[in-house]
């Protein structure tokens, strides 16, 4: 995949789910966030973005792996001025709602779950977590 200079692309991060009980992380459906311009080529697999000036820690060459082109249609772009990137392109998306529970049972004991809205994320893409985690 190619990318010209002045084309808008998109930049993948890695959420991780809200710090829980005993500082248990884990991560959620990979993102998009942007669309930043391609400033340059430095390599034939590298690109130089145009990033904003909150987003300073991120070192602002990226690999074509981490970019995607931008169309502005999809759901799966998020913005980002709404989030908190750290240097390892990762957020923390935290829960905002409950949305159901379960009882999961097993031959000797039952485990109890709960359906959870992400902040960020639309209802479909709710996650069953373990209640005693959350």
């Amino acid at each position: 995949m190619a990318f010209q200079i002045g084309e808008n692309v998109l930049l993948k991060v890695s959420p991780m789910k809200g710090v829980m009980r005993f500082g248990k992380n884990g991560k959620l459906s990979l993102r998009y966030i942007g669309s930043f311009e391609v400033l340059e080529c430095v390599r034939p697999v590298s690109y130089k973005l145009a990033l904003p000036p909150n987003m300073s820690g991120v070192y602002p060459v990226f690999h074509v792996s981490m970019l995607k082109r931008y169309h502005g249609d999809g759901d799966y772009i998020i913005k980002w001025d709404s989030i908190v990137l750290d240097k390892h392109l990762q957020y923390e998306e935290e829960p905002i709602a409950f949305l159901d529970r379960d009882v999961r049972r097993l031959r000797t004991k039952e485990i109890k779950f709960v359906k959870v809205q992400w902040n960020h994320r639309s209802v479909e893409e709710a996650t069953w977590e373990i209640e005693r985690d959350m």
